[in-house]
């Protein structure tokens, strides 16, 4: 990444740069923002804490799976399409969960709100990329500044909105995302990229890549730990839905911070390997920290902002090792990696609910940490296989806008 660039030129972007950059906040919202009304929808529609929060878990299954064909779709019908698709997909799928009287039904609507999700979030990147001013650095630190604004916004939002009724949030994602649709359609235009068709097959062929193949299983681990953080710690916090906002909006903050600042002054520093083998193992000690004090709330806040610091250097630098992974087309590389890192995030929640049910609120953070030391395992003996994107400093890796066509997350 060039310091240089995502320093100097980040924040002098054309509008339509900023335009897909506020959708992408509005989309990561999404994520977090049933968080602070986890409590409210298990009360309100007499569900079980397994049950709702099968609400993670369809929208993240289905973000996950049809990852899998996004790159086969937008290298068909365009980047702009697409975007305009998903979008319009999540402002369906939004209102028809805020008018929904069963958990059961929103569970379903989330699953569609996560294919629309999928559609936006994999042609969103590749869109500030082939867009931005600055190179490549500058289109990622751009993008993860979206992901952690998103991410800390959405839990703020669902719970000032969740104090007047839990079908506030879904309704202010309705109103956001029209917003974003209109002004990614009025201020997206040409040049339009040259589609080139990517075989249906490819993200399932990539997955063959070694370098990949250790990265996604990585992730999948990792991504367990994160959703364990994020979707059952509403329930043992025994908040109502603005004291969980707060909390996760200063979780999410904390994610910012690292990602945008902190993540690229190490990897000027450090091999990405490197970094991900001292983060792993501190985040997996943070969750076992967490489960000690479960069922202390002003412990358990500290554990998740802490938590939210060192997932923010995570994201950043795996998003980073996956475009050095392979020679594959990035959006095919990406696609796949994500589709796997997804699936890992839509097991976490019932699991940790159900472990809770079982045992007690310790156990769920305790798997949550076992699931981040395999994650550091896997990386560790696939070091060797890992050891070209290391090759170069990451301030020295050569910009090319046009090539990097990344759909990823977090």
């Amino acid at each position: 990444m060039n310091s240089t660039a995502t320093t100097g030129s980040i924040w002098r972007q054309p509008a339509q740069v900023w335009a897909v950059a506020f959708a992408s906040v509005v989309a990561f919202m999404g994520i977090g923002l049933v968080d602070p009304i986890l409590p409210a929808i298990a009360e309100s529609l007499q569900a079980s804490p397994t049950e709702t929060e099968l609400l993670f878990t369809s929208y993240l299954l289905v973000t996950g799976l049809a990852m899998l064909i996004t790159s086969w779709i937008s290298s068909r019908i365009g980047a702009k399409a697409t975007l305009m698709i998903g979008l319009s997909l999540i402002i369906l799928f939004s209102l028809a969960s805020a008018l929904s009287g069963s958990v059961d039904a929103i569970i379903g609507f989330r699953a569609g709100w996560g294919l629309g999700n999928a559609l936006f979030i994999s042609t969103a990147l590749a869109t500030i990329v082939g867009s931005a001013s600055g190179g490549s650095g500058a289109a990622i630190v751009l993008y993860e500044a979206a992901l952690g604004l998103g991410i800390a916004i959405g839990p703020l939002l669902g719970g000032l909105l969740g104090e007047v009724s839990w079908r506030g949030p879904f309704f202010g994602v309705v109103a956001l995302m029209a917003i974003a649709f209109i002004a990614v359609l009025t201020l997206l235009r040409g040049p339009f990229e040259k589609r080139q068709p990517v075989p249906f097959s490819a993200p399932f062929k990539a997955l063959g890549r070694p370098a990949l193949a250790v990265l996604a299983v990585a992730a999948l681990f990792y991504n367990i730990g994160f959703f364990v953080l994020l979707a059952f710690s509403p329930f043992p916090l025994g908040f109502g839905a603005m004291g969980i906002g707060l909390t996760f909006f200063g979780w999410g903050v904390a994610l910012a911070i690292t990602s945008i600042w902190v993540a690229p002054w190490m990897m000027r520093r450090m091999t990405r390997t490197a970094i991900i083998l001292t983060i792993l193992p501190l985040l997996a000690v943070d969750l076992v920290a967490a489960g000690l004090v479960a069922e202390t709330a002003p412990s358990l806040v500290v554990c998740i902002i802490i938590g939210g610091l060192l997932l923010g250097v995570m994201n950043t630098v795996l998003t980073e090792a996956v475009m050095e992974a392979t020679d594959l087309p990035r959006s095919v590389a990406s696609s796949a990696y994500s589709a796997v890192r997804f699936i890992g995030g839509a097991m976490a929640p019932p699991i940790a609910a159900l472990l809770w049910h079982a045992f007690n609120s310790t156990v769920p953070y305790l798997f949550a940490a076992a699931s981040v030391l395999v994650a550091t395992l896997t990386v560790f003996l696939g070091r060797k296989i890992l050891a070209h994107i290391n090759d170069e400093p990451a301030d020295a890796v050569v910009e090319d806008a046009e090539a990097i066509t990344v759909g990823d997350a977090s």
